[in-house]
């Protein structure tokens, strides 16, 4: 049977698909291919009415339910995800353009682990007792309402995920926005929230780009935003949202560093470097794209470096034996290759890749550039894509100062076999995310989130309770009241 990627409709509201043709029609393009694979539409004005109405509907009857019976519905959710990983990962990898061998493992599992971690512990949300002698006082844990996510096209169906969980295990309802190139993933995870017992309305999916997720982080029923993507759109969206008073979590880019002493075990720090820079084509916000290693170690590393990306297994997304896959769209492959060029002009040495590949579709090379200086644009601009830029250091308290040189301060990874020397580093670090001896790692049960430029607020863990939920605080005076007059 041939996989049909197109959707039921182009939206899911209210507990079910929904369709209005009125709205601009959207292609949705296979990286792989460059082929048109489905057609959905962008909200229309009707669309966001009926979806905030429905959420804010919705969200006051599931916010009387006990957290117990919030988290049993996520749980569920969790289950049938797993039981379906296969066909959501065909589906993510059709969106994305990503590696089935990567899909597999990294996406729908990713947002069964959140759904399970956040619906474990929705039971435990509770307020506290504190004493005030006679006196007395508690606290009361409260959901913010109606909640917007709006997601990046990297990570469709764990970032629908990352933010929904949280949001309904705290007694929200969230309405999601998924990137305009990857518009499908969500709407999967939508069916199958419902499939699970989430009330109708509680998780809507709407399509579009800026002229959809404007109205919605303006509108007046809605508590809270949380953006996952660039710089440039988190300052507007932030801003907008600060007008309204909402709250925010900004998931933002990055220009990472990662730093490699001449200690550190070569094989580990090579694998660290290519997780930090081409797993998902170099599309990812946490990537360490300034890798910058100690003199004495600089061209073993590199020439060992250049021999594992020679092994890397690039064609169909769809054969689990492919590594490395396309990137997300023309347009992205275009800006890493202008940036590729760029290097070459400031002067900076390809020590591996720099081109495309002749065949259908969006792929280029793993590029490697040595000799990279701290001024150049590939060492100060995010590219988000496979191009990696290795600088050269000699001494650690030179390299922080130029690792923490930045706007960024999303992630941050050091590599050395002297451990008393890495947490000392990461003490250092100007980032959010930090990582010894490995780099990209996000279970659910870690804050991730940074700091600078790259955001406010954190995803995952118990901290993203805190972004999902406000405290009332209740005094309760047990014995007469004495005024002044």
């Amino acid at each position: 049977m041939t996989f049909d990627p197109q959707p039921r409709a182009s939206h899911f509201i209210d507990g079910e698909y929904v369709e209005d043709t009125s709205g601009e029609a959207m292609e949705v393009i296979y990286p792989a291919t460059g082929n048109i694979i489905a057609t959905i539409h962008t909200a229309t004005p009707e669309v966001i009415e009926r979806a905030i109405t429905s959420a804010q509907q919705a969200q006051k009857e599931w916010a009387l339910k006990s957290g117990t019976e919030r988290g049993r519905v996520l749980r569920r959710a969790a289950d049938i995800l797993r039981e379906r990983n296969h066909e959501l990962s065909v589906l993510e990898t059709h969106d994305t353009g990503k590696p089935l061998q990567e899909t597999l493992v990294a996406d729908a599992t990713s947002a069964a682990d959140a759904l399970e971690y956040f619906g474990g512990l929705a039971g435990t949300l509770t307020g506290e007792h504190i004493p005030l002698g006679e006196d007395w006082a508690y606290t009361i844990r409260e959901p913010l309402g109606v909640c917007v996510g709006i997601g990046a096209w990297n990570y469709p169906t764990q970032i629908a995920a990352w933010k929904a969980a949280p949001a309904l295990a705290c007694g929200n309802a969230m309405i999601f926005k998924p990137s305009e190139t990857t518009p499908l993933c969500a709407l999967k995870l939508a069916e199958i929230l419902v499939e699970a017992g989430l009330p109708a309305g509680l998780f809507n999916v709407i399509q579009g780009a800026g002229e959809v997720g404007g109205p919605l982080v303006a509108d007046a029923r809605v508590a809270k935003v949380s953006l996952t993507g660039s710089v440039a759109t988190g300052r507007k969206v932030y801003a907008a949202a600060a007008a309204g008073m909402k709250h925010v979590t900004m998931e933002l880019g990055g220009k990472s560093p990662l730093i490699i002493f001449d200690d550190a075990y070569i094989e580990d720090a090579v694998g660290g470097a290519i997780l930090a820079n081409f797993y998902s084509s170099g599309q990812i916000c946490s990537n360490g794209t300034r890798v910058f290693v100690q003199s004495g170690i600089k061209e073993r590393f590199l020439a060992r470096l250049a021999e594992r990306l020679s092994d890397a297994v690039i064609g169909d997304p769809m054969e689990e034996k492919t590594n490395f896959g396309p990137m997300v769209s023309q347009a992205q492959r275009d800006i890493a290759l202008r940036y590729i060029e760029i290097g070459k002009s400031e002067g900076a040495r390809i020590v591996h890749g720099g081109d495309t590949l002749d065949q259908p579709g969006f792929y280029m090379q793993p590029t490697v550039f040595a000799d990279v200086r701290d001024d150049m644009k590939i060492a100060q601009e995010e590219i988000f894509g496979p191009v990696m830029s290795v600088l050269d250091f000699d001494d650690e308290d030179d390299v922080l100062t130029r690792a923490n040189a930045t706007d960024f301060g999303l992630a941050a990874g050091v590599f050395t076999k002297d451990l008393a020397r890495a947490h000392r580093v990461v003490r250092a670090f100007e980032a959010g995310t930090c990582y010894v001896n490995s780099y990209n790692d996000a279970p659910v049960e870690v804050p991730f989130g940074g700091v600078k430029a790259s955001g406010i607020g954190r995803e995952n863990s118990k901290a993203a309770i805190e972004h999902y939920s406000r405290l009332k605080s209740v005094y309760v005076r047990m014995g007469s009241v004495e005024a002044p007059f």
